[in-house]
């Protein structure tokens, strides 16, 4: 009689993951071949290795469908319209840095926003994959009191640029970037490790990074402000049938909301609301004049304005809620349920005024997905 040999836990339950997502992707994707072989080599590869590979064509139905199961995203309906940059051979920084560059060139497409993902190695037993440190590729530094020039964006906040990337920006200088110029807008470099390596600093190239100056289309003397047109996200993890790939930065285009409304508006980012109202001439002693919701409306106006001008792809919040519902419904015909968490579909301003207020969601979490990394 030939000795059994064990299953691992570990590898018993990344095969049953991969057999979860093959079963999906077989089901889903007409072009897919029956699953039976490709499982067996699964199973098999992961005996063997402790992990598999994904093809081309399965890592991008994956990437896909974790953007159709992000319950925090309005944009679904264009889940499909996804493009993946497979770089799964580069680990090495400085390379991953290059590709994030490349990867922001063909996502801004001269203002005409591309949804694209680039894909680097995946985490493997005793092999971790790179990471990339930064909330977004592209982000704007925080810097303390007393660091640069006043300017009048900030001259109501003890601080410089944007407070929430004040550990990232800290991180960056502690290893050796030298800091921006001292404005509220300095382009923050990438930090990127491969462990066991150090985290590195790697400045994005200016041509990278297409910026918005933002005006307002009735107020000649608006704050001088400005923005980044590609919202890359990159501190999340593409999980996959059980396959970590630690460093995906992917990206849509921007709602207007998440900059006129989150970024530039809420207190503990760039604080505009007081600095729009002394522009506009509000009382800001008294809730009841309304100043905040009055300056709010007028910066968001000024955010869509400017990206127009510019020919920048931004939506608002209620084309985008409308757009929602068409996705829900869509994904119905097909059979399928919709997941959302309410607290982040429904946009930050003028919620109640859009379709997506009056409802209730599942709030199932589905897999393949974006997570945030798992400490230890």
């Amino acid at each position: 009689m030939q000795p059994t040999t064990a299953v691992r836990p570990a590898d018993a339950e990344l095969t049953e993951q991969a057999e979860d997502f093959l079963l999906q992707y077989a089901a889903e994707e007409e072009a897919a071949a029956g699953p039976g072989d490709r499982l067996a080599a699964i199973r098999a590869e992961i005996a063997a290795t402790g992990t598999y590979t994904h093809t081309a064509a399965e890592l991008a139905y994956g990437a896909r469908l974790a953007w159709r199961n992000s319950n925090r995203c309005i944009g679904r309906l264009y889940w499909r319209s996804l493009r993946v940059r497979d770089r799964r051979h580069v680990n090495e920084p400085a390379r991953v840095a290059l590709e994030c560059a490349a990867h922001l060139r063909e996502a801004t497409n001269g203002g005409r926003i591309r949804p694209l993902i680039t894909v680097f190695a995946p985490d493997r037993p005793g092999r971790p994959g790179p990471r990339i440190r930064n909330e977004q590729l592209i982000r704007y530094a925080g810097y303390g009191p007393g660091h640069g020039d006043p300017s009048p964006s900030s001259r109501l906040r003890s601080s410089r640029g944007d407070p929430m990337n004040a550990g990232i920006t800290a991180t960056a200088l502690a290893l050796g970037w030298q800091g921006g110029a001292g404005t509220d807008f300095d382009v923050l470099p990438l930090v990127i490790e491969s462990p066991p390596r150090l985290p590195r600093c790697y400045e994005l190239p200016p041509d990278a990074v297409l910026e918005v100056s933002i005006t307002h289309p009735d107020l000649p003397d608006f704050p001088a402000l400005r923005w980044h047109a590609v919202p890359a996200i990159s501190s999340m993890c593409l999980e996959i049938g059980g396959l970590c790939y630690p460093a995906a930065p992917f990206n849509g285009w921007y709602m207007g909301t998440e900059i006129g409304a989150r970024n530039l508006a809420d207190a503990d980012r760039y604080n505009l609301l007081p600095v729009i109202a002394a522009h506009l001439g509000l009382d800001t002693t008294t809730h009841r004049s309304l100043w905040k919701d009055r300056a709010l409306v007028e910066l968001n106006r000024a955010v869509l304005h400017s990206f127009d001008r510019a020919g920048v792809t931004i939506t608002d919040h209620h084309t985008e809620s409308e757009r929602f519902l068409a996705h829900i419904e869509r994904e119905a015909r097909r059979g399928r349920a919709t997941s959302a968490d309410w607290s982040w579909i429904v946009p930050p301003l003028s919620g109640s005024a859009t379709p997506v207020f009056h409802r209730y969601y599942d709030t199932t979490e589905r897999t393949p997905a974006y997570v945030h990394h798992r400490q230890g």
